[in-house]
């Protein structure tokens, strides 16, 4: 039997009574702590966005950092006396760009393809000043390597017009050359050449896609077991996942099958907190498939039983649907070939979810997911709970540092002010980079997080081939800290059924076991108990290159003086 068969039925141990041994465990840290993944910061040198009505120059002149325009092809030549010159790098009078327009044309494009190769990422357009805000939500792809996760994102950027038509052609010229015909769309998210050259994803891929009703950020997660610790970053900034799994023949089977990375994903997505999953079934029109409604219920008889041992609701948290990555296919519009699939497509049955509900009047947590030095110290993260504006006086724990916030970016756009689930990239002032590390969280002054090394907590084990006594180490995952632990004693043995509680103290535990214990961290770590803030007190416990438990923080232990 599968060892993780036996993950508990729930993690949210006040919403399900009859399962309340089950623990809450958590996710972790980013690319730039995997000894195997370069630093990752998202968009860092991104370009700024022009939209096309903004644009008035009489020919297309290229951004102020070369990168491409919002519609290059698009843009018509306006009368000389019409335009002004206001659109690009230098200042020209409208008639003058009238005449060089046709002779500069051809080298604008060649730096502009060289340029593209370094910044494929587009941004998304600034909101007009009365326009609403729409919510924003974040959708980590997560699954088995080669299932087609950055694929379905690259596609969706095509498709949502945040990738121009021209880049892709340029991408698919550049593959068919190293005989990689398949891979173009995945080019959107993968940016660098190791990710490219080898067709794996490394680092978590960031994008921006907007709906008509929300704001959407992709995390494209790493399918391979050597990157989990990046996947499981990731899955800590998501409120939703899409599981991709393959349809094709024999591929579902691997990634399904123990040592596939279709199980572990799914439970560390939910591990994570992400409490809503969309599976897509991918590559529908292979050959081997061909939108055939028998292989589709057959990949969902058997993931449904799974993800319900993980804790997901079939009913509520799980919805299926079929589609084709590559050739875009029930992404955007409905399928002629698939007539059985009545719901809708992707895109719109994103835009379609409820909203979340998200307090903006709890106290400012902010997990730092990275830092770097850019005029001063950056810092990147995703607002977990409280408001931030521009000028705000703010701490960083666990060191107490005094900061105070210059400027405030919510997915790349200038803002003044952010609420909750928004990932937000923040200047300030009163602090060093080299004072920063991930895991640390920047609080309200009145209201600062817990710290510390000592917490006692309720832990299942997964998977573990030997048993655990007191003295085992292993890497804590927590929020987007990532640290190593000790398990320093054994507290008591919890039954799985009855949730009743040992009055002896067990000398080890092993396997599908339950139990509470004492952890002790190499270091000073930032956190909270699962009731008072779930987010932060989620865990997850990682050996060898496996996730062998999850857990849940329950007390904070005061240090001795």
């Amino acid at each position: 039997m599968d060892p993780r068969d036996t993950a508990p039925d729930s993690w949210e141990l006040e919403e399900d009574a009859e399962a309340p041994a089950a623990a809450a465990g958590l996710p972790s840290a980013f690319a730039a702590l995997n000894v195997n993944a370069k630093p990752f910061v998202p968009n860092v040198n991104a370009p700024v966005f022009v939209p096309s009505f903004l644009q008035a120059s009489a020919v297309e002149i290229p951004a102020s950092d070369g990168s491409e325009a919002s519609q290059p092809c698009a843009v018509p030549k306006e009368e000389p006396g019409g335009g002004g010159g206001g659109g690009g790098q230098e200042d020209m009078g409208p008639g003058e760009a009238c005449e060089e327009g046709a002779a500069r044309k051809e080298d604008e494009e060649m730096m502009m393809e060289e340029e593209e190769e370094e910044m494929p990422m587009p941004k998304v357009a600034p909101a007009l000043p009365d326009a609403p805000k729409k919510e924003h939500v974040n959708v980590v792809f997560i699954g088995h390597v080669d299932a087609g996760k950055s694929t379905i994102g690259g596609q969706i950027m095509y498709l949502t017009g945040m990738v121009e038509k021209r880049t892709l052609e340029k991408y698919e010229r550049e593959a068919k050359e190293k005989n990689r015909e398949t891979w173009y769309l995945s080019w959107a998210l993968d940016t660098n050449q190791e990710e490219r050259d080898k067709g794996k994803t490394v680092e978590v891929g960031r994008a921006y896609f907007e709906t008509e009703k929300k704001h959407f950020t992709i995390l494209d997660a790493p399918g391979h077991k050597s990157f989990v610790p990046n996947m499981i970053g990731g899955a800590s900034q998501a409120d939703l996942a899409v599981l991709v799994i393959s349809a094709r023949k024999g591929e579902f089977e691997t990634g399904f099958e123990k040592g596939g990375q279709t199980r572990e994903h799914a439970m560390l997505a939910k591990t994570a907190g992400v409490k809503h999953l969309i599976v897509l079934v991918n590559k529908m029109d292979d050959p081997t498939v061909n939108w055939s409604l028998e292989r589709y219920e057959e990949c969902k008889e058997k993931l449904v039983p799974f993800l319900k041992k993980v804790g997901f609701n079939p009913k509520k948290d799980i919805h299926f649907m079929p589609c084709s990555g590559l050739t875009g296919a029930n992404l955007k519009d409905p399928v002629s070939e698939c007539l059985w699939y009545t719901g809708l497509p992707f895109i719109s049955h994103l835009d379609s979810l409820p909203n979340f509900t998200r307090s903006s009047d709890g106290p400012v947590r902010l997990p730092i997911v990275d830092k770097y030095k850019d005029m001063g110290t950056v810092i990147l993260g995703k607002l977990e709970s409280g408001c931030i504006s521009k000028a705000q006086q703010l701490v960083m724990m666990p060191n107490r540092h005094t900061v105070e916030v210059l400027s405030l970016l919510s997915d790349d756009v200038e803002t003044d002010d952010a609420s909750p689930g928004e990932n937000l990239k923040l200047r300030l002032k009163g602090i060093e980079e080299e004072e920063i590390l991930p895991g640390f969280i920047l609080c309200s002054p009145d209201n600062l997080c817990h710290s510390g090394r000592t917490f006692d907590a309720q832990i299942v084990i997964i998977e573990h081939k030997s048993i655990i006594c007191p003295g085992y180490n292993a890497v804590l995952h927590i929020h987007t800290c990532i640290e190593e632990v000790q398990i320093t004693a054994l507290i008591c043995l919890v039954d799985k059924k009855t949730g009743e509680k040992s009055k002896t103290r067990p000398r080890f535990v092993k396997q599908d076991q339950v139990c509470i214990a004492r952890l002790r961290a190499a270091g000073v770590i930032c956190l909270e108990t699962f009731k008072d803030f779930p987010q932060m007190g989620r865990f997850t416990l990682r050996d060898e290159g496996k996730t062998i438990a999850i857990g849940k923080v329950l007390k904070l232990v005061p240090e001795k003086d």
